[in-house]
């Protein structure tokens, strides 16, 4: 889904302007917390907030000093051709300015303000400036053929040389017989930075395919029956079919490949084309419930049939085409599951690709405390909320939206494949409908994990490096691991004199276990061995405290503690501001002996 822009207000004197441009362009306002009044969502950190918005791919429009926008980004600034639009507008609503992202919608964006408002927009671009479009930029439902080529037929245009409008004239440009062709068409065609090349998407390509068939035998297929036809492949809007195929590998490819979104019918809706397929075939009916895949899927989309079926051994393909480029489709999408790890909690540790993944989201679910943790980036979105206990029934719950077609992300604590949902996303994805698994058009989702920092890192860090030679990880939960094999991981674990983190140590009915491993661990380990214990890791109510292994107790941790116990070799010593925990990992062995080598020559 496109992501709504947010609209930054960061004073109560640009709150009104702020709410006022929102309305313009359907977005939320968030407000800096303490200074604003009323807001979707509220920030502590201005800089902070605007910057995770904008790793995020979110669009930015702050009511405020353009200064603070471009500290907020500057750090994070990598790539423009995938960057969010920054506009910043000034408190009293009289001025507007595109900061990044011109040809990414800012000036689209300053412009639509701007004219609400009765303000200036400052846009600075020098194709928007001296001709008023951007070449890059085309109307939604064009593509640019040669995108490489447009810095130096701008340049052209700029320096005096004139355009030559070829077919449709989409940019409202003077028709001067210049040297620098705009061409539109449907069919393929050479560009060069004295010739842009854009195609309307007016087509929609149906297909169908195999079970596993190979992805280079469906793209050819695709890629010949567009040739023969004269179609342009930038001029395919879409790749559509049969639900059945949502996770078929060939299918997906080949959107991918083509750059277009791949939207999915039931048998049902297929059928409803029946009365205009070229090849009905009762063979298709009879394995699939429609008479016709390919088809039926492209007439779905709208459109009147002009390639008919064509086929290979293992695929099939036709083509529709519409009088208007396709900008609203039919059909839906191939729904996604991100399982995202969140890290510990504060935002500076969320990383990027996870911030984007929630922001792409329709729908956040997971337990209730790990959501509002998101702050404002969960603002405006739908959630799902589900008590700790309830993790089969989250998991199942965000496959089953995500089967629909939505976009979901399962949010997670630390990293989502580390004691968290991410293994129980895959073991219901394995099962059989009739063990308790979930739908077939669950199994058929795309599922996507991202890493989180772990509370195991995020602990280690504070500490100093405690992981820094070999270390592993015991959950003291016997909820779902029996006791037995947690007191036989807890002696393997003291005998191979490993690093130690317990991930959920205590419960208020569980509170023997660490009890015993502490008994277990001094048998194999002196009873001045460190013992960290981390809680509420990146959160305001943050808490670091170092024990003596011999002197651990119980009644100081709980379910928000980490507890990070030191091999025979680790140390605690008093560097800087405070204790440091580290665990050497034998340099100083390798020291000595080079040194021994260099005394021996």
């Amino acid at each position: 889904m496109a992501v709504r822009p947010v609209v930054l207000a960061l004073s109560a004197s640009g709150e009104a302007t702020a709410h006022v441009v929102a309305a313009l362009i359907g977005a939320d306002v968030h407000g800096r917390a303490g200074r604003v009044s009323e807001a979707a969502a509220f920030f502590p950190n201005a800089l902070d907030h605007a910057r995770d918005l904008f790793a995020a791919g979110v669009p930015v429009v702050g009511v405020c000093a353009s200064g603070i926008l471009i500290r907020a980004v500057a750090p994070i600034l990598s790539d423009k051709r995938g960057e969010p639009a920054v506009v910043s507008v000034s408190d009293d609503g009289a001025v507007v300015v595109p900061l990044l992202g011109g040809h990414r919608g800012a000036n689209r964006l300053a412009v639509q303000i701007a004219e609400g408002l009765g303000a200036v927009a400052a846009v600075t671009t020098a194709g928007d400036v001296a001709m008023g479009a951007a070449l890059d930029e085309p109307p939604e439902g064009y593509r640019l053929a040669n995108a490489d080529d447009a810095k130096g037929a701008m340049a052209a245009l700029l320096s005096g040389a004139g355009a030559r409008i070829e077919g449709e004239n989409i940019f409202g440009l003077e028709n001067t017989g210049g040297t620098v062709a705009l061409c539109v068409s449907e069919a393929p065609e050479h560009g060069s930075e004295g010739r842009l090349v854009y195609h309307p998407q007016r087509f929609a390509l149906g297909v169908g395919c195999a079970r596993d068939a190979a992805p280079e035998a469906l793209w050819s297929l695709v890629q010949e029956t567009l040739a023969e036809a004269g179609i342009a492949p930038g001029a395919v809007a879409c790749v559509a079919t049969i639900d059945l195929k949502a996770d078929e590998p060939a299918v997906n490819q080949l959107a991918a490949r083509l750059g277009v979104p791949l939207r999915l019918f039931t048998a049902a809706e297929l059928e409803g084309q029946a009365a205009r397929l070229a090849n009905p075939s009762d063979v298709v009916f009879a394995e699939v419930g429609c008479h016709g895949v390919s088809e039926g899927a492209a007439l779905a989309m709208g459109g009147d049939l002009v390639v008919e079926k064509h086929k290979n051994a293992v695929a099939t393909c036709a083509v529709t085409r519409s009088d208007a480029p396709l900008v609203a489709l039919s059909g839906r999408a191939r729904g996604r599951l991100s399982v995202v790890g969140i890290g510990p909690g504060q935002a500076s540790w969320r990383t990027p690709e996870a911030s984007r993944l929630i922001a792409d989201a329709e729908e956040l679910v997971g337990y209730g405390l790990y959501i509002d943790l998101l702050g404002p980036l969960a603002a405006g979105k739908a959630r799902s909320d589900f008590p700790l206990g309830g993790e089969e029934a989250r998991c199942r719950y965000a496959l089953e939206r995500a089967a629909e077609g939505r976009n979901v992300a399962l949010i997670c604590s630390g990293d989502a494949g580390i004691y968290a949902m991410g293994a129980l996303v895959f073991e219901l994805l394995s099962r059989g409908r009739d063990a308790m698994g979930v739908s077939d058009a669950a199994r058929r989702v795309d599922v996507v994990c991202t890493p989180g920092v772990s509370a195991l890192q995020g602990a280690a860090a504070r500490a100093g490096a405690p992981l820094g030679h070999d270390f592993c990880t015991i959950s003291l939960s016997d909820l779902l691991t029996p006791r037995e094999d947690i007191i036989r991981r807890l002696h393997a674990a003291a005998e191979g004199d490993f690093v130690i983190a317990f991930y959920n140590p205590v419960s208020k009915t569980r509170r023997t276990l660490l009890a015993e491993a502490r008994e277990i661990l001094l048998k194999h380990r002196p009873a001045d061995t460190p013992v960290m214990l981390a809680s509420n890791l990146g959160r305001p109510e943050e808490m670091i405290r170092y024990r003596r292994l011999d002197a651990l107790e119980v009644d100081e941790v709980d379910m928000l503690t980490v507890v990070l116990v030191g091999s025979s070799n680790s140390k605690l010593a008093a560097l800087g501001e405070g204790p440091r925990m580290f665990t050497p990992r034998g340099y100083a062995r390798k020291i000595d002996g080079d040194l021994a080598g260099q005394a021996g020559t």
